[in-house]
C-alpha cells in the first residue's frame, strides 16, 4: 500500500497563491455576460421554489430562458471570430 505522504511533494510541487490568472481573469470576463443571465434565471427560479407559477411568473422564467439562450449563442459565435481572426 502506498502511503499518501510519498505523493504530496507531487501534489504541491506548483505554488498556489489563491489568486485567478490573467488568462482566468480574461475567461471570466469574456463570459460575464452569460454568467449574468444564468444567474438571473436562478433568481427567477429561487422565487418559484415555494409558490404556484403565474402567468407573469412563466413570462419571467421564458424571458430568463431566453436570455440565456441569446448569450450562450453570442458567446459562441465571439469565439467563431476570435479564432478565425475575425472573419465572417
Amino acid at each position: 500500500m502506498m502511503s499518501i505522504a510519498a505523493l504530496q511533494a507531487v501534489v504541491t510541487a506548483t505554488g498556489f497563491d489563491g489568486e485567478p490568472s490573467d488568462a482566468e481573469l480574461d475567461a471570466i470576463e469574456w463570459e460575464m455576460p452569460l454568467i449574468l443571465a444564468e444567474v438571473d434565471l436562478l433568481d427567477v427560479e429561487i422565487d418559484l421554489l415555494d409558490r404556484p407559477a403565474t402567468v407573469l411568473d412563466e413570462r419571467r422564467i421564458r424571458r430568463a430562458r431566453n436570455r440565456v439562450l441569446v448569450e450562450r449563442r453570442d458567446l459562441t459565435n465571439r469565439a467563431g471570430l476570435a479564432s478565425t481572426g475575425g472573419a465572417a
